[in-house]
């Protein structure tokens, strides 16, 4: 079977490797058809960053939770790549009660057990379980190679789901796979990161920081304007991303650089909700320093940096809260999917580049805010 490969930095290519098969009786086996391009995957696509960052961790330059989470060689080829996708049930153990072979299901980034006190807390990205079977690993997940566990990328012919029945989730009927194709990872994160804090302040003021994290903090403009927001401004320096922005209801504010907007004394003490999707330490302080009392902040992207400046003076006076950490994706992705099969929201308006599966090598490395491939599902008859 055929998984797609990060060599290095700019190339990728389709990579023969032996089938899995149901191991346990509560595995089932999917074959992904939709697969979207997560943000962070960029990051050593279009950057050649592996010997940069082992020097930045033995320099003390990059923060060593990173070899953690990514190896002390981060981003080092060959792997399979993709962690968000939809996909078709094919097999099933025989303790699997909750699927049928043939279901097209959204699968989580992350592989978590479902019963564990972690999971139970809604920590699914940090399943004890999971944790417990690989000592030493921060993460258990598909698409970051041998550091994250050997489950393979998600743009391949075949992955096999441990928990299945807790794992997989159904898309409803009616719903078009490649509005989800997100829902795996960065759609899920942007929905925890803007629809929980609002749920909280229902009809708050939102603020986005885009530019780093692309899609995130589209999808998450868009759902606040989806969940009654009374304003939503979008800031970024792409005016492609602005114009995503606005069509799904935002205010895009163009903006020169991230420097820029910190000068912008009208932002301070203004917004309920802030998301910031820039990945930089000074969008980190423009998110909060913009926030009201009581203000919520979510940090959605990577600070490398051992020393990330935090306004904490700032946040002691407004009384504000700043939430970073790993999508937990699992526990959202009812209410979510849910949500869309009964409003329609566009998400695939943020989807920049759609391109056929068997142009994954070339398409997956384009410079574009999101990328998602596909090919069409097996005929019932055919699923086996």
């Amino acid at each position: 079977m055929r998984e797609l490969v990060f060599v290095r930095s700019g190339r990728l290519a389709w990579a023969e490797r032996p089938p899995p098969s149901v191991v346990d009786d509560t595995d089932a086996l999917v074959r992904p058809f939709i697969a979207g391009r997560c943000d962070g995957d960029t990051l050593c696509i279009h950057r050649p960053v592996t010997r940069a960052m082992q020097a930045g961790l033995r320099l003390g330059l990059i923060d060593p939770v990173v070899a953690s989470i990514v190896g002390h060689a981060p981003f080092h080829g060959p792997f399979a790549i993709g962690h968000e996708c939809v996909a078709q049930v094919t097999a099933i153990g025989s303790q699997v009660q909750s699927l049928s072979v043939g279901d097209i299901v959204v699968v989580p980034w992350a592989v978590s057990c479902g019963t564990c006190e972690r999971c139970a807390a809604g920590l699914t990205a940090k399943c004890s379980t999971m944790a417990a079977q690989s000592p030493g690993r921060t993460l258990a997940a598909f698409g970051f190679g041998d550091a994250t566990g050997r489950w393979g990328g998600m743009i391949s012919d075949s992955l096999r789901i441990p928990y299945a029945d807790h794992m997989l989730v159904p898309v409803p009927q009616g719903v078009d796979p490649l509005r989800v194709a997100a829902a795996s990872d960065n759609l899920s994160d942007a929905w925890r990161s803007v629809v929980v804090p609002l749920q909280d302040r229902p009809g708050g003021s939102v603020l986005v920081v885009g530019g780093g994290a692309h899609s995130i903090g589209l999808y998450a403009a868009g759902l606040a304007v989806a969940h009654g927001a009374a304003s939503v401004d979008y800031f970024d320096t792409d005016q492609s991303r602005l114009a995503i922005a606005e069509s799904l209801g935002a205010n895009p504010r163009p903006v020169r650089s991230l420097r820029h907007l910190a000068r912008l004394d009208e932002l301070a003490d203004r917004y309920d909700v802030a998301v910031e999707a820039s990945s930089r330490s000074v969008g980190l302080q423009i998110a909060l320093r913009a926030l009201r009392p009581g203000g919520c902040c979510q940090a959605t992207g990577y600070y490398l940096g051992p020393g990330t400046k935090v306004p904490v003076m700032n946040m002691y006076a407004t009384s504000s809260t700043l939430q970073a950490g790993v999508s937990h994706v699992r526990p959202v992705l009812p209410d979510l999917l849910a949500f869309i099969s009964k409003t329609g929201f566009p998400a695939e308006r943020v989807t920049t580049l759609l391109a056929d599966w068997n142009d994954a090598p070339d398409a997956y490395a384009e410079k574009a805010t999101k990328v998602v491939l596909h090919r069409p599902p097996l005929p019932v008859g055919e699923v086996r």
